[in-house]
């Protein structure tokens, strides 16, 4: 498509004030509140909101682990504290719908804003194209969790930095509040902190052109030690920063946590229609990036390809600073524009901002589809990771002391009141523990399983029903079966004193 010239406030008009990411955002955030189950199917959703809970109660942030009872006392970073007490607060308020509503915001609001970003430099219909994929990467990522909150900031910052490289100098000082909220939302911040000593670099080398190098150092210099100091201000200061390099000291957590491995190929991944699509424009079309581009884009398909979970960086923010180099070589490829004059008038309008009375429209319309959505929808985390009967069963028949669950049963125990054997905090029970967890329930480990009910005590299990170790708890001696459905496995250890139904 020809790139024309921007529309007039009349050609505007003819659509209502409408826009892009007045569209985009809208869309997003009514597709992911329908299908809010899909949210919630992560059980560390229940611990997160377990812990903003505390810190609304309690008035402070905890330090040491006053949850679980295998590792009660132990240090413990909560360095999400913030999303998880606004995941608190909007479920104390909506319920399950606000944790989902809310989650769905965040990432409407992080992809409106990358759209606005975009047509700043691109076509709308290549905006849209990157959009798309925008919304396809994060799906298998996309919960009720911290990252989700962060996903905007994430946006705002890399496209500052992005537009203030090309324009060879620092962003505005104003951009640092972005960093300090983003350090207390989640600990991705530091990808951030990565990201702006790269366009710092870059940006003193694109300087030089303008004879302004020195000019440039200085100004990123200052920039990039002012966002240090931004993301040091969180309760755990450098403890936050330093958090990253000890989730990645971890192997064995990094090698058997779904989200942590690599993405398997064997099942459908949106990502492999990235790259094939993206390697399939590349051949045909000849681009060409500068090298620094090339090299960040390389480091964040490293990211991706090593964990699943970093999938979703490609497409939140690989466009961003991809946006001018290919927007400029797609002009000067463009040669059919008359063809689709009217298709053009079209997006071109929509790439305008949008006009007040349809921002208002859609804000209204969007609060009274929530409201709606709250009365005619019922919201609930996936039964594989609520084994609510099972742990109503135990309640009811009185079951106490030290519990052996399930991993992802852990999230849900906290949620209940009930301390865990372990939970999603993989960071704090650290690699040797998981290990040994892992081995007794596999049956990997002979003698694990007996150690492990041994050494913490354990007078009850819940387990899943598919675990090797219930079988064994079968045929071990003062062990039985109380409970069992599809969802969890109860074994009680018998005991002169106890007496179950």
């Amino acid at each position: 498509m020809g790139r024309l010239s921007k529309p007039t406030a009349t050609g505007t008009g003819r659509y209502w004030g409408a826009s892009w990411p007045l569209i985009v955002g809208a869309l997003i955030y009514l597709v992911f509140l329908v299908h809010g189950n899909s949210l919630l199917a992560d059980a560390d959703t229940y611990w997160h909101l377990a812990v903003g809970r505390w810190i609304l109660e309690h008035g402070t942030i905890p330090v040491f682990d006053p949850f679980s009872h295998s590792m009660r006392g132990a240090p413990w970073i909560a360095h999400e504290w913030l999303s998880e007490a606004i995941f608190a607060a909007a479920y104390a308020a909506a319920g399950w719908t606000g944790p989902v509503a809310l989650t769905a915001l965040a990432f409407a609001g992080a992809l409106a804003m990358l759209t606005r970003f975009l047509l700043k430099e691109m076509e709308p219909v290549h905006v849209l194209m990157f959009v798309a994929f925008a919304v396809m990467l994060p799906l298998t990522h996309l919960l009720a969790r911290p990252h989700v909150l962060a996903m905007p900031l994430m946006v705002l910052w890399t496209a500052h930095l992005t537009r203030a490289s090309e324009r060879g100098r620092a962003p505005s000082l104003w951009l640092l509040p972005a960093m300090m909220l983003w350090a207390n939302l989640h600990g991705s911040f530091t990808l951030g902190l990565g990201l702006t000593l790269f366009f710092s670099v870059e940006g003193v080398l694109n300087a030089r052109s303008q004879n302004k190098t020195m000019a440039a150092a200085k100004s990123w210099f200052a920039f990039a030690g002012l966002a240090f100091l931004s993301a040091m201000a969180t309760p755990h200061g450098l403890k936050g920063i330093l958090f990253t390099l000890h989730i990645f000291g971890g192997s064995y957590a990094l090698d058997h946590i779904a989200e942590w491995r690599s993405p398997d190929f064997h099942f459908f991944q949106p990502l492999e229609v990235w790259l094939f699509v993206g390697l399939a424009v590349v051949l045909f079309q000849g681009l060409r990036l500068p090298l620094t581009r090339i090299a960040l884009l390389l480091g964040l398909l490293h990211l991706g390809l090593t964990h699943g979970r970093n999938i979703e960086l490609l497409g939140l923010l690989a466009p961003l600073f991809l946006a001018a180099p290919l927007a400029g070589q797609w002009r000067g490829r463009q040669a059919a524009g008359h063809q689709w004059a009217n298709a053009d008038r079209f997006f071109q309008a929509l790439a305008q901002r949008a006009g007040k009375g349809a921002t208002v429209l859609a804000i209204g319309g969007l609060v009274a589809a929530t409201v709606l959505f709250v009365q005619l929808c019922k919201l609930q985390p996936g039964e594989g990771i609520t084994p609510t009967d099972a742990i109503q069963a135990a309640r009811k028949a009185n079951l106490t002391g030290p519990v052996l669950n399930g991993y992802n049963f852990g999230g849900y125990l906290i949620y209940s009141g009930i301390s865990p054997f372990i939970d999603g905090r993989a960071d704090m029970y650290g690699d040797a523990f998981l290990k040994q967890y892992a081995e007794a329930l596999s049956l990997e480990a002979p003698d694990g399983l007996p150690k492990i009910l041994e050494k913490y005590r354990i007078q009850w299990t819940l387990l899943p029903p598919n675990a090797p170790a219930v079988a064994l708890l079968d045929h071990l001696p003062e062990w039985r079966r109380f409970y069992a459905d599809k969802t969890a496995v109860v074994h009680v250890k018998e005991s002169p004193g106890r007496q179950l139904p």
